[in-house]
């Protein structure tokens, strides 16, 4: 039996990564879909509920994207596939979108809606978006990474 070698702080990080990026998309998605609801119905909870949905969701994207942007930018001896850079940029559009959501969901209910919807479709298109760009190229991307061991 073999000792393996040590994780690095990088498989770490990536594990780190791996584990908390999906939760902000979550709470977005979630907050599109409570603003439709408000859209459709004019019940105040959905909108007040879709608020605080915005605010966790940007609480819980900064320790993921702190490690995408040392992952993308920062890291050394890492091959960086194409498409890790436009997730990134993906990322930060998406992130800017809701925190201008989170300040429409700060205002009186009835003059959030449809600013608050447009802004959060923008928000999960631009996250959905960078998740599909990482899917599409991840088969790529081992490949390129079992070259160089």
């Amino acid at each position: 039996m073999t000792a393996g070698r040590p994780p690095s702080t990088s498989s770490i990080a990536s594990a780190l990564f791996n584990l908390l990026d999906p939760i902000p998309f979550g709470f977005f998605v979630g907050v599109l879909i409570f603003d439709f609801a408000y859209a459709s119905t004019a019940t105040i909870l959905w909108i007040k509920s879709a608020a605080w949905l915005v605010s966790l969701g940007l609480v819980f994207a900064i320790v993921p994207q702190l490690i995408n942007l040392y992952r993308v930018w920062f890291a050394r001896r890492r091959v960086r596939a194409r498409g890790e850079v436009v997730n990134f940029w993906l990322n930060v559009a998406g992130i800017v979108a809701a925190l201008l959501n989170a300040f429409v969901h700060s205002r009186d209910a009835y003059g959030a809606i449809p600013d608050a919807l447009w802004l959060s479709v923008v928000t999960v298109a631009a996250l959905g978006a960078g998740r599909i760009l990482l899917a599409g190229q991840l088969p790529a991307y081992k490949e390129l990474n079992n070259e160089q061991a």
